[in-house]
């Protein structure tokens, strides 16, 4: 009886902290943040939730972004990107989702990155981009998706995109995630003051190629 109920004891737990691996489900139709107690972006860096402002004083202009019907600022690689969140969009606010809008230059990269809390739905807007993922046994699922198709990029899973086609492309993201994160593997790799020694030998580079990816991924050098 006693290992029946350790057992028992076991997949609860198991089972809750599945159940807690993604974002809470709401207790009430929405909750757009009431701006008397401070700003969103500053509760976010406190990992706290604002109180709800009274439903009473809720409108439809709480639940509409405009901010996604240009391009953002492109840098130097040929990549623009609006992410939409919380902090930007107060009406998604709890419902556990966010998105982006990403732009690619002809040849421009959206370099390998993972999102640690989500799985990436991504549709083509216009253009021709080579998207993929690799899986946990290294194995590469991609292809060139055009306008109009959709591709998944399971949680966690290190993706990619390159717009490939004679003109620009633009890409729209939606994440099961207000808050999905972006781990940049170059940028995690060279710019985050790893020890020089253990880079040397997992890549086989020599200092000086190192010293050159850190100059180039890390923006305090």
């Amino acid at each position: 009886m006693a290992v029946k109920l350790l057992a028992l004891l076991v997949a609860f737990v198991l089972q809750g902290h599945i159940s807690m691996a993604s974002d809470p489900d709401p207790i009430q139709d929405f909750c757009i943040p009431n701006p008397k107690f401070g700003s969103l972006k500053a509760a976010a860096a406190h990992l706290s939730i604002l109180p709800c402002k009274n439903s009473s004083k809720v409108t439809t202009d709480d639940f509409v972004f405009s901010g996604l019907k240009s391009a953002g600022n492109f840098t130097e690689t040929g990549l623009a990107t609006i992410p939409v969140n919380p902090i930007v969009f107060p009406g998604i606010n709890t419902l556990g989702m966010s998105f982006v809008r990403a732009d690619l230059k002809v040849g421009a990269i959206n370099p390998p990155h993972f999102h640690p809390r989500a799985t990436e739905i991504t549709y083509v807007v216009q253009g021709s981009v080579y998207s993929g993922f690799v899986d946990s046994s290294n194995r590469v699922f991609a292809r060139v998706i055009e306008q109009g198709e959709v591709m998944i990029f399971p949680r966690g899973l290190v993706h990619f995109q390159m717009n490939v086609g004679d003109k620009p492309a633009t890409v729209f993201g939606s994440f099961n995630s207000q808050n999905p994160g972006n781990q940049k593997i170059p940028a995690a790799i060279f710019g985050s003051g790893i020890d020089e020694e253990l880079l040397v030998k997992a890549f086989g580079l020599s200092p000086k190629q190192i010293g050159t990816m850190r100059r180039r991924f890390d923006p305090k050098q």
